[in-house]
């Protein structure tokens, strides 16, 4: 993940598609689908207490058994608090079957058991499932309401017209639903990764850095190496701001961001924190990696011309850390992050259009002076 531009999505990442689910999204599933389990069957075991509902026989009996089950697996979810894919799609397959269940057993379909009922597994399916299972869903959907109505119906043509009816605005309501989620979980996606992109560059912001500092100290730890921070900022670039305007400011900014995402590795997180200031961060073997990395990287600011022909050069400042057990990746990040900021500067006082590295844990109070003294 590097600073690709704004509307480029990563490797193996639909723009378009949302994101693989995750645990909260599990939780939300299984505690929806729970809510609905529960409700489906003290709302059916309502006919239980009414008499001449259920047909006589072991239907009463058979009907009892199957709402207990729906409350005991509702009872199950809401306790785990997760479900997978595969059981999801168990799930609205075994609403529809249960349907079927509560026809064979009420003494008058048409009247105490409309294919109405199968909106809760229709608004499950979805909500819940992929393109596939729902399309399954609606295939199903169709043959029960089929079989449903088949008792009470004569006429062949009636039954094909009555179940045609039911299925179809079924499914409508469930294509509709699947729609408009899948509208609504792009635009989710969307303006996540907008809050993740710094809009002038296209690379990514400060937020960004938050989320990943995490993964980058986990894998540092796990590979054992370090973790550099590299800290560039352009050269006079607020007097070029002045002579020629922020236009021209912000087309240079632009070609130094495409010259450093070609530049970076593509483990590399490469970042706009604030004005002229980049930081990129990536797990190194060393400093003298670093550095190489970091001269690299300076060199392709400094062979840099924006499309009105300006040039600029930028200072670097190298960090290098090895991650520890225990300690917060983000405050330990931002921390590395300062030392280099420091060398950065300690660059500018050296002269500009170099590389310098950040020896000792600075106090930031040191790095603030030094910034006051270098900043031009």
């Amino acid at each position: 993940m590097t600073g690709r531009p704004p509307h480029t999505a990563a490797p193996g990442e639909s723009p378009a598609e949302p994101a693989a689910a995750t645990g909260a999204d599990s939780r939300v599933a299984a505690l929806s689908l729970a809510a609905l389990l529960v409700i489906g069957a003290l709302m059916g075991s309502a006919n239980l207490l009414v008499d001449g509902v259920l047909r006589d026989g072991p239907a009463p009996w058979a009907y009892g058994t199957t709402m207990l089950a729906l409350l005991l697996l509702g009872a199950d979810l809401a306790s785990r608090r997760r479900i997978g894919r595969l059981q999801t799609v168990a799930l609205v397959l075994l609403g529809d079957l249960t349907y079927l269940v509560v026809v064979l057993c009420i003494a008058d379909p048409l009247r105490y058991a409309t294919p109405l009922m199968l909106l809760f597994p229709s608004l499950a399916a979805a909500w819940f499932l992929d393109l596939r299972p729902l399309c399954v869903h609606l295939f199903v959907t169709t043959a029960v309401c089929v079989a449903a109505l088949w008792p009470s119906y004569d006429s062949t043509l009636g039954l094909l017209v009555q179940a045609g009816v039911s299925a179809c605005t079924l499914n409508a309501a469930a294509v509709g639903v699947f729609v408009l989620r899948r509208r609504v979980q792009r635009l989710l996606a969307a303006t996540q990764a907008l809050s993740r992109r710094d809009p002038l560059t296209g690379l990514h912001n400060r937020r960004y850095l938050d989320e990943q500092a995490p993964r980058l100290w986990r894998q540092a730890r796990r590979e054992g190496t370090s973790v550099s921070a590299l800290v560039l900022d352009l050269d006079h670039f607020k007097q070029l701001n002045d002579e020629f305007g922020h236009a021209v400011g912000d087309s240079v900014l632009g070609a130094v961001a495409g010259a450093l995402s070609a530049t970076v590795r593509p483990a590399d997180l490469l970042a706009r924190t604030g004005g002229e200031e980049l930081v990129v961060l990536g797990a190194v073997g060393d400093v003298a990696e670093a550095r190489r990395l970091a001269e690299r990287l300076r060199t392709a600011v400094s062979a840099v011309r924006s499309p009105d022909g300006h040039a600029v050069t930028a200072s670097v400042g190298v960090a290098v850390a090895r991650p520890a057990d225990g300690e917060d990746p983000v405050a330990r990040l931002w921390r590395l992050v300062d030392r280099a900021d420091i060398a950065m500067y300690e660059a500018k006082r050296g002269g500009r259009d170099r590389v310098a590295e950040a020896v000792s844990d600075l106090p930031r109070a040191l790095g603030v002076r030094v910034q006051e003294s270098a900043r031009t």
